[in-house]
């Protein structure tokens, strides 16, 4: 029976990654060593007798646990298992932001308008942390991606993106109506810091206000405790969504007007399905519908909306005949529209076009439930809401 090693002859062993070759190196016998002088004195044989005792408590409970530890320790500084980045746990502001995609940063953006004190990235948070941007809210009195009660909705919601309901579970609705809001409570804590009444940033005492009430704050004359742990954690997840709408051009092309800038692709601007998120009426998934869709009779022209050069020009499965116009650059982003589900082509890749020049004929090819345009833009391979775009004549 071999002995098993002891914890120096474990690290005279050891390979190159730190592990340790468990198997008893080959000087190690089940036979004590032979001296060419062996020692006849009792110390000597007291110590010879304790060789052939076998392994102490060390070599059988302590070694072993040495040699995981070695191995373990090797691997992990090996692939980077002990950097601090990992040993702490994911940093919130690396995290990406899974629960919404950036289509509603506009609408961000446009709730935030109506005051100084609320940015779009503080709504995103807010809603984050209320609902986790999902409508499935877990309670009956609170609905909706902002958890808005009857009474609130009634105060503060409207159609605001025009589908014909007004509604705390239609997201663009309740992004509009959350930013009228707090806009209303950042108005209120604002004069009353004016006044001297209370103190503190007006980021911070406008969260408070939303938490507890604008009386409670103006009792406490400062963030009152029981809202510091709403105003915590909405702020952890602020750097995330800061990166977000950072990273998502503005609708306006970097302070160019819009609605000047592309002609409408075809006769009739009839919307049949807008930008934003949908359920797709043939796969059932909902996700982001990155274009408008225009409804139009079969065989309808179909127009470039700027000047520019055909980039695509062919057939794709869901988009079925397609083409890609890039129009150069517009305030330093790049500028691309689309036009899909055609019936026909009229026009080849690297082709040079101008605004209002035939690119092809409506129709309902590749994933389609009939004939319409569906047409894109996109800013710096962003996609755009397309309405702010188009201007109204043709």
């Amino acid at each position: 029976m071999n002995i098993p090693p002891t914890p120096q002859q474990l690290a005279d062993h050891a390979g190159p990654d730190g592990s340790a070759d468990v198997a008893a190196p080959e000087d190690v016998t089940d036979e004590p060593p032979q001296h060419e002088h062996p020692s006849t004195t009792p110390a000597a044989d007291e110590k010879q007798r304790s060789r052939r005792r076998g392994p102490g408590p060390f070599a059988l409970i302590v070694a072993p646990s040495l040699v995981a530890l070695i191995g373990v320790s090797g691997y992990l500084a090996m692939t980077g298992g002990l950097s601090p980045d990992q040993s702490e746990g994911p940093d919130p502001a690396q995290t990406s932001v899974a629960n919404v995609d950036a289509s509603y940063v506009p609408w961000l953006r446009k709730a935030a308008d109506a005051c100084t004190v609320v940015t779009p990235s503080l709504l995103a948070a807010q809603i984050d942390q209320l609902s986790g941007w999902s409508n499935d809210s877990a309670s009956l009195s609170q609905q909706g991606i902002a958890s808005f009660t009857d009474a609130q909705w009634r105060t503060w919601g409207r159609d605001d993106n025009a589908n014909g309901r007004s509604s705390p579970r239609d997201t663009e609705d309740a992004i509009m109506a959350l930013g009228r809001q707090d806009c209303s409570l950042a108005e209120k804590v604002t004069d009353l810091r004016t006044e001297g009444t209370v103190s503190g940033d007006l980021v911070d005492l406008t969260l408070a206000a939303y938490t507890v009430g604008t009386d409670t704050v103006k009792r406490a004359g400062r963030v009152p405790a029981d809202a510091r742990t709403f105003l915590k954690q909405v702020k952890a997840r602020l750097p995330r969504y800061d990166a977000l709408v950072r990273r998502t051009p503005d609708q306006n092309g970097g302070g160019q007007n819009a609605s000047a800038v592309l002609t409408p692709p075809v006769s009739t601007l009839t919307v049949t399905s807008s930008f934003g998120s949908r359920t797709h009426p043939l796969t059932g998934v909902t996700k982001l519908h990155t274009g408008v869709d225009f409804g139009a009779p079969q065989g309808a022209q179909v127009s470039a909306a700027r000047d520019g050069r055909i980039e695509f020009a062919g057939t794709t499965t869901a988009y079925g005949i397609r083409v890609v116009i890039d129009h150069g650059t517009i305030g330093g982003k790049r500028l691309q529209t689309t036009y899909s589900h055609l019936s026909a082509l009229q026009v080849t890749t690297g082709q040079t076009v101008t605004a209002g020049s035939p690119v092809g004929l409506v129709g309902s090819t590749g994933l389609s439930t009939g004939p319409h345009l569906h047409f894109e833009v996109l800013l710096d391979g962003q996609y755009m809401d397309p309405s702010p775009w188009l201007s109204t004549a043709r």
